[in-house]
């Protein structure tokens, strides 16, 4: 059972990262500045997965389980009130990770729906709540920053992230790179510089970013190739010319 719970556990923050890496900074190389924030609903699948694991360990989350794939299911839909009004209805009968996950629902329709306001308030009451499990505190912070970003201060970005924002950490990636950015907007170029380096390093995070923080970096002085054969493997295979090889 141990073995299992871990497997999951493993899988629900593979999932949660992955996720919140998706949809941030399609246009860093060009602005330099302000992350491009569009925030979809993502991750909540991950969400239900974390409920299935805690499940194993008291009976009455799997009812709040249930209710919690209900409102999933009418999110796929596309039926925003109806899985809004059931994440709320089970947020109000619940606590821990199950309260957490159905208010991170509520935050992503309104988000769907062009409430940004509300959308950041509810990401800072889940980020702020003890009770709720820590994976979820911390990808609502992260969440709470990428919509309010345009609304804060670079200093205050960097206070509120740089706890994450260090290589090991489960989120290093997602909140390195707000980091990275509000390090740029101050005009320090050579932190964010340095931070862009470590992301595009770090095994741990998803190629799709490395390359990003690749790009970034090496825009502000810092060479982040560690093998360069290597990242000409991996540029070969994603245009299906061989290392070396080139038009002549």
């Amino acid at each position: 059972m141990a073995e299992r719970q871990a497997a999951q556990d493993d899988v629900l923050m593979r999932e949660i990262d992955d996720a919140v890496r998706q949809d941030e900074y399609a246009r860093l190389a060009k602005t330099y500045g302000r992350p491009l924030l569009v925030l979809l609903v993502v991750g909540l699948i991950a969400f239900a997965g974390y409920l299935f694991w805690d499940s194993q360990r008291e009976g009455k989350m799997e009812e709040q389980s249930e209710a919690l794939v209900g409102a999933l299911d009418q999110l796929d839909a596309g039926n925003l009130d109806s899985a809004a009004q059931q994440a709320a209805a089970l947020a109000a009968n619940s606590e821990g990770g199950a309260w957490a996950s159905a208010r991170l629902i509520e935050a992503g329709v309104a988000m769907e729906q062009g409430k940004n306001a509300d959308a950041v308030k509810i990401f800072a009451e889940v980020a702020g709540n003890e009770d709720a499990p820590a994976a979820l505190r911390d990808l609502a912070r992260i969440r709470e920053v990428a919509a309010n970003y345009d609304n804060m201060k670079p200093d205050d970005v960097i206070a509120k992230l740089k706890p994450m924002a260090v290589p090991g950490n489960a989120y290093f990636g997602s909140a390195g790179e707000l980091v990275a950015m509000a390090y740029l907007e101050k005009g320090d170029r050579k932190q964010a510089g340095t931070l862009f380096g470590e992301i595009a390093k770090s095994d741990d995070v998803p190629e799709t970013l490395q390359s990003r923080a690749r790009q970034m970096a090496g825009l502000l002085g810092i060479d982040a190739v560690e093998d360069v054969d290597e990242l000409l493997e991996q540029q070969g295979a994603g245009t299906g010319i061989p290392a070396g090889q080139g038009s002549e």
